[in-house]
């Protein structure tokens, strides 16, 4: 049995038991008048700050798989793993672009879900279903990663009885973690995450912070660390300081790729959507940049944990526990538990705010949309909440029936499947040429064509699903397997978008008017204007 470090685990419940206090207490926070309605309990009533939006954002965007994987990446590849700092970078300016005019078209028709206003836009249920479940499917493995971070933590911590273990008692702590989340997401709905996000942020700053000088100082400087680290990859013959020629497609097309899909996540649309006016999303999407300056910073851990000797010598280490260890070997006990809290509390701030945009999707894509078009807001509200559970309870079935290497793969693929809704929701923000059978196919083709080149790429952990990037057609370089099925997508939908408009194929209304993409709060009142006109 693993040694439990009582100081560090002593700290880590303190703050688990803080946050838990506040996530029950949110539901009384910027209380609405009318709580049964889903913009109350899934969008916290639209009404969140600058300053509130960005911690969101941030305990969105930055959780503690992002944490963990992210330097875990840098650990056993070098500088191939600090892809996700220029994809943050692009991403930001990109969204820029479009996120204001999502804002003010959802606030003028209420639309809860990105599916939703695909459904406004092109009039079309199909298309809207397959961005809806696209959405949803992308999402579970996320809300399962965040879960495995938790449990890398509790692993270091030496808690659960260990490997030897029965499998109720070794996954105790994480059921308990579950239930948390659970009973107060239920509970508060978003604004639970919202307010702890406050904590998550601040605690992930500062360890971050303390981490990248109080580290290298114990390895003896930063000079050390990169030629201890250079000198680590040229014995195992596997990893880099820099990007090889032959890798610099793979590495820019995956940030690309990852920076077009950062946005069309389900949960990070939620936390748009809940900002209470366009100009507060504007500048979050000006600040949010702060982010991933602390992303570099992170990253940095991986080369520190390889050059500290985490996992040397131990025939396949799981490159996941390398920053977890790192800490529990670097800093003091006390301190180490609080850095490990701010893992464990990154994985919750998502996990629920995951599971609260898949539950909006089910209920107003599915739910309302095909079973129940009656359903009053209480019935809304009352069927996302217990979506929400189920989508955790999911995702907690997945993590401990599976391999965690097939959550991380699943994750992989989710990037790859959520890009395919990009063309049908980023295109209609601007135009509505598109025609909604050709986006259909164009994201069925984008579909087929990536989940078929994932599963046949081969890794030394598993046969199928083992990577993300495969040789481009027609260029011949290795590239982001997402990134080409979009392409494919946007091919197919113009072609037959030509086509279909040559055979003069009848379009669906558009509910939505140019106005709309510019509104700001308090023109709502343009929803009780004249209908717009049809599809043009």
């Amino acid at each position: 049995m693993k040694d439990v470090n009582v100081p560090a685990l002593v700290v880590f419940v303190l703050f688990f038991a803080l946050v838990t206090v506040m996530g029950f207490l949110a539901s009384r926070w910027r209380r609405a008048d009318n709580a049964a309605h889903l913009d109350e309990w899934g969008l916290g009533g639209r009404s969140f700050g600058t300053w509130v939006t960005w911690f969101l954002l941030g305990g969105d965007l930055y959780t503690a798989y992002t944490f963990v994987a992210v330097p875990a990446a840098v650990y056993a590849t070098g500088a191939a793993g600090f892809f996700a700092v220029p994809y943050t970078i692009i991403a930001y300016p990109l969204v820029f672009l479009f996120l204001p005019r999502l804002w003010s078209v959802s606030r003028v028709h209420g639309y809860v879900t990105p599916a939703d206003f695909v459904r406004g836009r092109y009039g079309s249920r199909p298309l809207s279903l397959v961005v809806a479940l696209t959405g949803i499917l992308a999402t579970m493995p996320y809300i399962a990663l965040q879960l495995v971070g938790i449990q890398a933590v509790l692993d270091v911590l030496g808690v659960g009885g260990g490997e030897n273990a029965n499998w109720f008692v070794k996954d105790l702590p994480l059921f308990i973690a579950f239930g948390v989340l659970a009973a107060y997401t239920y509970s508060s709905g978003l604004r639970a995450p919202a307010l702890i996000a406050f904590v998550k942020d601040a605690l992930v700053y500062i360890v971050i912070i303390v981490a990248v000088i109080y580290i290298p100082i114990r390895l003896g400087g930063y000079g050390h660390i990169f030629e201890a680290t250079a000198q680590h990859f040229k014995e195992a013959k596997a990893g880099s300081l820099t990007i090889p020629e032959n890798k610099q497609w793979t590495y820019a097309t995956l940030a690309l790729g990852s920076a077009m899909a950062l946005f069309m996540y389900p949960h990070s649309v939620t936390g748009v959507l809940a900002s209470k006016s366009r100009n507060t999303v504007r500048r979050n999407m000006a600040i949010m940049p702060a982010y991933s300056l602390m992303l570099g910073l992170l990253a940095l851990l991986g080369f520190m944990a390889v050059a500290a000797g985490v996992g040397k010598g131990v025939k396949g280490y799981n490159s996941q526990l390398s920053v977890p260890q790192l800490f529990a070997d670097m800093f003091p006990d006390w301190f180490t538990g609080v850095a490990f809290a701010a893992i464990g509390i990154g994985a919750l701030v998502p996990a629920a705010i995951m599971s609260i945009a898949a539950a909006n999707l089910f209920t107003r894509n599915v739910y309302k949309e095909w079973l129940k078009p009656a359903a009053t807001p209480a019935d809304e509200t009352r069927v996302a909440k217990l979506v929400s559970l189920l989508v955790k309870v999911g995702a907690l079935v997945f993590v401990l029936g599976m391999d965690k290497q097939a959550a991380i793969n699943l994750q992989l693929l989710g990037g790859l499947w959520i890009l395919q809704t990009f063309v049908s929701i980023v295109g209609g923000l601007f135009t509505r040429w598109f025609h909604h059978w050709a986006l259909f196919a164009g994201w069925a083709a984008g579909m087929v064509y990536g989940t078929w080149k994932a599963y046949g790429i081969a890794s030394p952990a598993t046969k199928h699903f083992g990577g993300n990037s495969a040789e481009i057609p027609g260029i011949g370089e290795i590239g982001y397997i997402g990134l080409t099925a979009f392409a494919l997508n946007l091919i197919v939908s113009v072609v037959l978008t030509l086509v279909l408009r040559a055979l003069k194929a009848p379009e669906l209304p558009d509910e939505t008017r140019p106005s709309d993409y510019s509104a700001e709060a308090g023109d709502d009142e343009l929803k009780n204007a004249p209908e717009p006109v049809a599809a043009h």
